[in-house]
């Protein structure tokens, strides 16, 4: 059985899921790792989503104000036994549906060119590829999304 949970990144099956998908990042970005790193810090996030499956934490992800009117998806991870179902798609509904909560009219992402499983995912929940925003505006392996909510 499939559980979503909002919390914080304080709670105990967050930090675990992030260090899976750093572990993964620190491969695919290569030597661009460090720079994506200081940007995804999680001491203090205040909207976290967690997806359980039989009382396991196998996903998670994140967002944070960008802007007045738009929040940003963050730290976004699903176990790989766990791809290809419904978890992630379970997460970034949470995610949108806390924004709209929170009085957002959209969300914003960024992802790695290398992770195309990442951008198709994207995609396919009506993602629209958006010129490259903030600390991501320079870098060749980015790719950046919207969402209007």
């Amino acid at each position: 059985m499939q559980t979503i949970k909002r919390t914080n990144s304080t709670h105990k099956g967050f930090k675990p899921l992030v260090a899976k998908l750093d572990a993964y990042l620190a491969i695919t970005d290569g030597d661009e790792h460090a720079f994506y790193d200081q940007y995804n810090q999680i001491d203090d996030i205040k909207c976290v989503v967690l997806a359980y499956v039989d009382q396991k934490a196998v996903g998670c992800g994140a967002i944070k104000a960008f802007d007045a009117d738009r929040m940003e998806v963050k730290r976004m991870w699903v176990d790989e036994d766990q791809r290809g179902g419904s978890v992630a798609a379970a997460i970034l509904d949470e995610l949108e549906n806390w924004a709209t909560d929170l009085g957002a009219k959209a969300c914003i992402l960024e992802t790695g060119k290398r992770q195309q499983a990442a951008v198709k995912f994207y995609q396919k929940r009506g993602y629209k590829e958006v010129p490259k925003y903030g600390q991501y505006v320079e870098m060749e392996n980015s790719i950046c999304f919207e969402k209007a909510l």
